[in-house]
C-alpha cells in the first residue's frame, strides 16, 4: 500500500507519471538525467505495488514478485529484460543497491504472504522501511545526497511518508483486507476487536490513530533536521514531498478519523508553494 498514484504500463514495462500527480510535481524540478531515473525508479515500484493490490490467487502474486526478484538479480550482472530495461542506466550512473530494489519486492510480499492486520510496532516499522524508505535509499543516490545522510533521510521521511499514507487510506485498504493500524496503538484506544467495521466505527479510533500520527510527525521532524545538514540542491525535491505530506497530515488530524470520514488529498496548490520555495537553488 504506497498511496501511490496507478497508471497503467507502457510497452517498455516502464509506467507513465500522471502530470497532476504529487510525484511528477516534485520530480519535474530534477535535471533530466535525475528525473528519468526517478521515473524508471517509479515504474518498478508500481509495477510490483500492482501486483501485490491485485485480487488474483495469492499464489499467481507470489509467482509474479519472484520473477521480479530474478529479473532484478539478472540485472546486477549485465542481463536486462523488457522489465529492467529501463533500469540499468540509473543503477549504472547512480550506484542504485541491489538491495534496496530487493526490499521493496520484500515489502510487497508482505501484503500477499498475509494481508496485514493489526501488526504490532516492529512489523509496522518493517513494512515501512521496506515499502517506503527502501525508496527513499534509491532516490538519495539519484538526489546525490551524502550516504549516511541519505540513508537517515530515507529511513525518517519514507516511515513519515508511509504512515500518512495509511491514515489517509484507512478505507481503501480495509476494503482490500487491510489494517495497518498497529495493535498496540488500537489497544491503548481501548480497541480490542480487529474487525474492520468494529474498528473503523469505534470511538476510540481517533486516539489510536492520532498515536500514529504522532510517530509520523516525528519523522518528519527528524527528517527536517537532516534536510538542513544536506546541500540545498541535493534535496529540493525531498523538501517539496515531505512540505506537502506534512500538510496532508495536519488536514487528517484536523478532520479526525470519526465516521465517515471525507476524503483528503494533498493539496495541490500547496504542492505549488512548496515548489516555488524549495524547488529553486
Amino acid at each position: 500500500m504506497s498511496g501511490a498514484e496507478r497508471q497503467g504500463l507502457g510497452g517498455d514495462g516502464a509506467r507513465p507519471v500522471a502530470a497532476g500527480s504529487s510525484f511528477y510535481l516534485a520530480m519535474r524540478i530534477l535535471p533530466k538525467q535525475q528525473r528519468e531515473a526517478m521515473y524508471q525508479v517509479y515504474a518498478f515500484c508500481r509495477a510490483v505495488d500492482d501486483i501485490a493490490d491485485d485480487s488474483g490467487p495469492k499464489t499467481g502474486r507470489l509467482a509474479k514478485l519472484e520473477d521480479w526478484r530474478a529479473e532484478i538479480e539478472r540485472l546486477y550482472i549485465g542481463k536486462t529484460s523488457e522489465l529492467t530495461q529501463g533500469l540499468a542506466a540509473p543503477v549504472e550512473t547512480f550506484g542504485l543497491k541491489k538491495v534496496d530494489f530487493l526490499a521493496v519486492i520484500d515489502g510487497m510480499e508482505m501484503d500477499v504472504v498475509r494481508d496485514i492486520r493489526a501488526p504490532d510496532w516492529d512489523e509496522l516499522d518493517l513494512y515501512c522501511d521496506r515499502v517506503a524508505s527502501a525508496v527513499g535509499r534509491l532516490s538519495a543516490k539519484i538526489f546525490g545526497i551524502e550516504d549516511a545522510r541519505g540513508r537517515e533521510l530515507s529511513h525518517h521521511l519514507g516511515r513519515a511518508l508511509q504512515m500518512t499514507n495509511i491514515l489517509r487510506d484507512l478505507d481503501e485498504d480495509a476494503g482490500m483486507g487491510r489494517l495497518y493500524l498497529p495493535k498496540e496503538a488500537l489497544n491503548e484506544a481501548g480497541i480490542k476487536d480487529v474487525d474492520f467495521g468494529k474498528v473503523l466505527g469505534h470511538s476510540g479510533l481517533d486516539k489510536a490513530c492520532g498515536l500514529v500520527a504522532a510517530r509520523a510527525r516525528d519523522h518528519f521532524a527528524q527528517a527536517g533536521s537532516v534536510m538542513e545538514s544536506c546541500s540545498r540542491e541535493t534535496v529540493r525535491s525531498p523538501r517539496i514531498m515531505a512540505s506537502a505530506y506534512r500538510a496532508l497530515l495536519d488536514k487528517l488530524v484536523e478532520r479526525g478519523w470519526a465516521a465517515p470520514r471525507r476524503e483528503v488529498r494533498p493539496s495541490k496548490l500547496h504542492f505549488a508553494w512548496a515548489v516555488m520555495r524549495y524547488g529553486i537553488v
